[in-house]
């Protein structure tokens, strides 16, 4: 008998499901984060906001660059409120605000205008 064995367990999503550990740590200002973690949840959210966004500028016939602006205001607050009020991260201990907010922002921008001009067009032409 080997007595060296050691159990592991596995918390890698199963059945196409996320564990409920790692929802409850979305927001759970006691959770420890690293940077690569924190980084990639800020990247999913302001994509998903960027969606919803270019979804709905799409849908109601905006045009005008007050709403890309409109978009940067409201994705980046966003992803601010997220770290520092919900989470109430450390921010200096990931590299600063300007890191933090800078996290998935240009892919966020091609999202959104990729959205809103093919809703607009496809809806409106």
């Amino acid at each position: 008998m080997k007595e060296g064995k050691s159990v592991k367990f596995n918390l890698q999503p199963q059945n196409g499901r996320i564990s409920p550990f790692k929802i409850s740590k979305l927001l759970d200002p006691e959770a420890s984060w690293d940077k690569d973690e924190l980084g990639d949840v800020l990247h999913w959210i302001r994509q998903g906001v960027a969606l919803v966004c270019g979804l709905l500028w799409g849908a109601v016939p905006f045009i005008g660059a007050i709403w890309i602006i409109l978009f940067l205001l409201l994705s980046s607050g966003i992803i601010y409120g997220y770290y520092s009020i919900i989470l109430k991260v450390d921010e200096e201990d990931f590299g600063g605000h300007g890191a933090l907010l800078q996290e998935g922002l240009f892919a966020s921008i091609t999202v959104f205008l990729l959205v809103w001009i093919l809703v607009y067009s496809l809806a409106h032409f």
